[in-house]
């Protein structure tokens, strides 16, 4: 069963909307443009007040379920009393505490409880349910699925691909219609994962250029040698560990005190206040602007301005790592060079020394001689970012990209059938 433009389609999101995700709700207004009727499900409230102009252009209803259970008892136990009568309310129930004997969570109880409450309240004439991120979303969307009846798909990103076990990612697998995820690394991780691999496709977002239109042009830029003409360092990601940001201070202290740039960091996130309190301890403070979060436009204008953008992004501890992070894709689409962490989604993007520069994660030092090297290098910069560009609108433009999931939802035939 796919669904059509004609049916409903249940879109299930961590949080919505999300400055730090617009490759979602582009994705979504691309779907609706198709034709399919969507439908938002969001696990948790908004936590910014900012929204992108993008947001406005979606169509879809947005429902938000109880974020915590405690806080939403009646709706809760409400749901659960009309819910239970379902056939399939036995199937799921045992699906979940076979996974509650695994994961003794309470993030893991919060997710039945959710998806009792997203079945309870799916718009009349949903026919498939659709999970963005393969772990908590897909978990509700997964336990709604089984209780009503339901096909479920998913896409798949970064965080939680890695951060799931593998156990749970088997059982989704086995149980979903399809999967879409937007590295080659992740696309071979779980298509190894899935008992069947043809289940599993590799899909871009790419980034939607008519909101990213070619930057004016620009002269070249400084070398870092008059310190009333610094060069505009610039980096653009939430403020978490995987992003590598005290990397990329500790690289910043390690230049030569005399060569003149200045960082701007654009983002959110919960390592803000060590981050500004590791710039500084190592005297950097005056050379650098943390604007916190800001619109798509701000971000923009943001690119357009800077001499560089770097993003020092590495695997931590428990396996979090950047896919292919959206932002490199809109530095890019400004022709502004690209100095990058050389993991695999990452590299899917940026070639070595052609479209780009990339260094090993988590290695300040390699990143400080890079740094030292582009700074002084206008015109190196000037090529590196021409050469992305051209590259990332031939090859990473999302109406293209929008094709593959396009395909999986039934909407546009796959390539060769029908001819």
């Amino acid at each position: 069963m796919q669904p059509t433009a004609r049916g409903r389609t249940a879109v299930v999101l961590k949080g919505y909307p999300r400055l730090s995700e617009t490759f979602i709700a582009q994705e979504i207004l691309g779907l609706e443009q198709a034709g399919l009727t969507l439908d938002i499900y969001s696990l948790r409230s908004p936590r910014e007040a900012a929204r992108h102009p993008i947001n406005a252009e979606i169509a879809a209803s947005v429902t938000y379920l109880p974020e915590y259970l405690h806080r939403a008892p009646l709706t809760v136990l409400a749901s659960w009393w009309r819910q239970r009568r379902r056939p399939g309310y036995r199937a799921a129930k045992a699906a979940f505490l076979r996974d509650l004997a695994r994961d003794r969570t309470r993030n893991r109880i919060r997710r039945f409880g959710q998806a009792l409450v997203l079945a309870d309240q799916l718009a009349e004439g949903t026919s498939w349910l659709y999970a963005h991120f393969l772990h908590t979303p897909a978990s509700a969307t997964r336990y709604a699925a089984i209780l009503t009846g339901l096909p479920w798909s998913c896409s798949a990103h970064a965080k939680d691909i890695w951060t799931t076990p593998d156990w749970d990612k088997r059982e989704k697998l086995a149980e979903l219609q399809w999967l879409v995820t937007c590295t080659q690394v992740g696309h071979r991780h779980l298509a190894g994962l899935a008992g069947d691999p043809a289940k599993v496709s590799l899909v871009y977002h790419g980034l939607d250029l008519t909101r990213f239109p070619a930057a004016p042009p620009k002269a070249l830029g400084p070398d870092g040698s008059a310190p009333e003409q610094p060069v505009h360092l610039l980096s653009v990601g939430r403020a978490v560990p995987k992003k590598g940001y005290d990397d990329l201070l500790t690289a910043l202290a390690a230049l030569p005190p005399d060569l003149a740039w200045h960082f701007t960091h654009i983002g959110g996130g919960s390592e803000q206040a060590a981050l500004r309190a590791q710039a500084e301890a190592l005297g950097l403070s005056s050379r650098i602007d943390w604007l916190g979060a800001k619109t798509q436009a701000e971000v923009l204008a943001a690119y357009r301005a800077a001499d560089l953008f770097i993003l020092a992004s590495k695997i931590t501890a428990d396996g979090d790592r950047d896919g292919l992070p959206n932002v490199l894709m809109e530095a890019q689409s400004q022709g502004l060079a690209c100095l990058a962490s050389d993991l695999p989604g990452i590299a899917e993007l940026i070639e070595q020394d052609e479209t780009g520069w990339l260094v090993p994660p988590a290695d300040p030092q390699a990143l400080a001689a890079a740094l030292e090297s582009l700074i002084e290098d206008p015109a190196g910069r000037q090529a590196l970012g021409e050469a992305g560009e051209a590259r990332l609108r031939t090859q990473f433009d999302a109406r293209q990209c929008l094709t593959g999931l396009l395909q999986r939802f039934g909407l546009v035939e796959p390539v060769g059938v029908g001819d």
